[in-house]
């Protein structure tokens, strides 16, 4: 049985355990659960004397940041990643990213990133095969100084990760101030079972990474319940003893070479040069287009034909109408509010617009409600386009215009025309428009249909006379009429034998005139004459 030192023990052999080494290192798979294949490493401190055995790190960390030893430990630690990924390089093993761990005690040091980036040119090693762990708690009460490491970090090329996210009491002012490429999220959210608060948040932090372009890591993973869980919410990285303990070297070579490995990749990729990241940023000039500058905005989800909406501007909830907050509109669900027919056009638009990475436009009907308005019917013009995807989930931006009452309108205008249409084919009655300038007539569809004219006639009526639908004997009377019209009189009537059958029909001319008093248009129509009429009205 291992004896555990006292720390007077512990300071007397911490020297020699740096030479011998009794101090080294063992390796924590980082896993994608969904391919079940290696994203990378973390290296672990491990001690073990001679003569006391294994030694817990909770034993012996303490002792070491106490007596200011663990900046020395941790570049010895280092070192020996170094020293094995050289390895890997020289004997062709399968190499993937290994992270190693900076406490605020090496943050706090003169030159730190100077002294591993030394060590680090020393074995010739790629920065990329390194990462660098800070844990949460070394960034409070020294934000400033951890801003500067990280800034040097990133300049030399090491992707950072931000340990034990969520163990402090200040994640999010955290995560807002440092630029980490990583976020490891701390598995005791979970420790009283999946769901409820604490799966509520880390649903939150998983979908809030995501826009913010950063990879999550769940990390103390135990079981498949927890794995399934994290994949469930959409992160499928995974660091715990589920996959593997920490292991020595040899055991993770044997890994590395029967493990298939992959990158880490970030979660979202961003169209062109759109960052939805600053729509976020509550200074941005993406967020005071949002708010000000743009009708009504909104940004959602859809992944596995599900929608969410993320953020709404003001004439976002002014467009929908209904006394609706923001949280209302947050909460519900797209879908409820159409049936199938809107719901299939709006979808269908949505996958247009993932495969051109165009603006996309739809008009579809939906059913709001809310608590002070109650129920209503409204349709919306929703003009779509893709700004970020990850994976099979898409990050959407939308304009909405409510064109209800456009769309009533033209509900009202149609079936006012179809009734017409209705009416005059019982009624054998042709109608026209004419504009008086630009001597364009617009004939109705019944006339384009029976006599085969466009739907603008140019310098009329000479067209129809010359293929005779008005006569030779009655053009020049016709042609007078359109003078008459242009010269103001409000109202012409005749019979008049129309097409080579002369069938007779009561043509009528009503002028419409401008605020000046002169013509613009006149409307036109043409009544089949019945049994009876009174033929002296030929003039």
């Amino acid at each position: 049985m291992p004896k555990r030192m006292n720390e007077q023990e512990l300071l007397l052999s911490f020297k020699q355990a740096m030479t011998e080494p009794h101090i080294f290192v063992c390796y924590q798979p980082k896993m994608n659960y969904a391919t079940g294949r290696m994203i990378g490493a973390e290296a672990l401190m491990r001690w073990k004397h001679p003569e006391y055995g294994m030694q817990y790190p909770s034993d012996f960390i303490p002792v070491l940041e106490k007596n200011g030893l663990l900046p020395d430990a941790d570049l010895a630690v280092f070192e020996l990643v170094c020293r094995f990924q050289r390895r890997c390089l020289d004997e062709n093993i399968p190499i993937v990213p290994i992270s190693f761990n900076m406490s605020r005690y090496d943050i706090l040091q003169h030159n730190y990133v100077g002294k591993i980036e030394q060590i680090r040119q020393k074995y010739q090693i790629p920065v990329r095969f390194l990462h660098v762990e800070i844990t949460e708690s070394s960034a409070i009460g020294g934000a400033e100084l951890v801003v500067d490491v990280l800034k040097q970090l990133h300049c030399l090329g090491y992707v950072v990760e931000m340990d034990d996210f969520g163990s402090g009491y200040s994640s999010l002012n955290i995560l807002k101030d440092l630029e980490v490429d990583v976020i490891k999220l701390d598995m005791r959210f979970l420790s009283s079972g999946k769901g409820g608060r604490g799966g509520a948040i880390l649903s939150s932090v998983v979908q809030m990474s995501k826009w913010l372009d950063t990879p999550v890591i769940a990390e103390g993973v135990e079981t498949i319940e927890q794995a399934d869980y994290m994949k469930s919410i959409g992160c499928s990285y995974i660091q715990g003893y589920l996959f593997s303990k920490p292991i020595t070297e040899e055991e993770f070579i044997e890994k590395l070479k029967r493990t298939d490995h992959e990158p880490v990749q970030p979660p979202i990729t961003l169209i062109e040069s759109m960052d939805a990241g600053k729509f976020w940023n509550p200074n941005s000039l993406e967020t005071l287009i949002f708010n000000h500058y743009v009708g009504g905005a909104a940004i959602f989800s859809y992944q596995d034909g599900e929608i969410q909406v993320l953020r709404v501007n003001e004439k976002y909830m002014k467009e929908l109408g209904m006394n609706m907050c923001e949280k209302d509109i947050l909460n519900a669900n797209l879908w409820e509010q159409m049936d199938d027919a809107n719901h299939k056009i709006y979808e269908t638009t949505l996958r247009k617009a993932i495969q051109s990475r165009e603006e996309e436009s739809c008009d579809t009907w939906r059913t709001v409600s809310s608590k002070i308005c109650g129920e209503q019917k409204i349709c919306i013009r929703n003009s779509l386009r893709m700004i970020g995807r990850a994976g099979e989930q898409y990050l959407f931006y939308t304009l909405v215009q409510n064109i209800t009452a456009e769309k009533k309108r033209f509900e009202d205008v149609s079936e006012s025309e179809r009734k017409f249409r209705f009416a005059a084919e019982h009624a054998n009655i042709y109608a026209w428009e004419y504009t008086v300038a630009t001597k364009q007539m617009r004939p109705c569809y019944r006339c384009m249909r029976d006599l085969g004219l466009p739907p603008v006639v140019e310098n009329y009526p000479e067209p129809v006379i010359e293929n005779g639908i008005f006569p030779e004997d009655y053009a020049d009377m016709y042609r007078d009429w359109h003078r008459q019209i242009a010269e103001g009189v409000p109202h012409l009537e005749a019979i008049i034998p129309l097409t080579v059958g002369r069938v007779p029909f009561h043509v009528r001319y009503t002028t419409e005139f401008d605020e000046n008093g002169k013509p613009l248009k006149a409307y036109a129509s043409a009544t089949m004459v019945v049994d009876g009429e009174d033929e002296e009205k030929q003039d």
